[in-house]
């Protein structure tokens, strides 16, 4: 069963881009070869928030997968022993999308129900209407 995941890897600053697109392209490679979808977005040199590696700057990679948790456990073993990664994260995504729709669909269903015409709305109840007195009843 597909899921979708994405990676977020970390590799040194001082990485070349021929190797860069080189890492991701193998990387790609093997999630479709895997019978996966791949799509990446390098987000360039960015400062960390701590030391890794005796590192403070490195560039971001974001690698988006569709595929099922084999194919994930094989890049994730790929980015370990690779050396210039220092750091990376997986995060499956495709319960989140599924909530996402989910508030998504609730939120249109709200709104048809208030664009609906004055018509066709139940009419309001005034207070005027509500506190008049019941009539008495009549004796024979």
């Amino acid at each position: 069963m597909n899921r979708s995941y994405e990676v977020m890897f970390i590799v040194r600053p001082d990485m070349v881009d021929e190797d860069l697109n080189k890492l991701i392209s193998t990387l790609e490679s093997s999630v479709t070869s895997s019978g996966g979808t791949a799509k990446s977005e390098v987000w360039g040199k960015r400062r960390l928030a701590y030391k890794v590696a005796k590192f403070n700057d490195g560039i971001f990679v974001l690698f988006m997968i569709e595929a099922g948790g084999a194919i994930v456990h094989e890049v994730e073993r790929r980015l370990r022993v690779t050396e210039q990664v220092i750091k990376f994260i997986t995060v499956r995504t495709d319960e989140e999308l599924k909530r996402l729709d989910k508030v998504k669909k609730l939120r249109d269903a709200k709104k048809k129900v208030s664009a609906m015409p004055a018509a066709a709305a139940p009419a309001p109840v005034t207070p005027e209407a509500a506190t008049e007195p019941a009539p008495a009843p009549t004796t024979m």
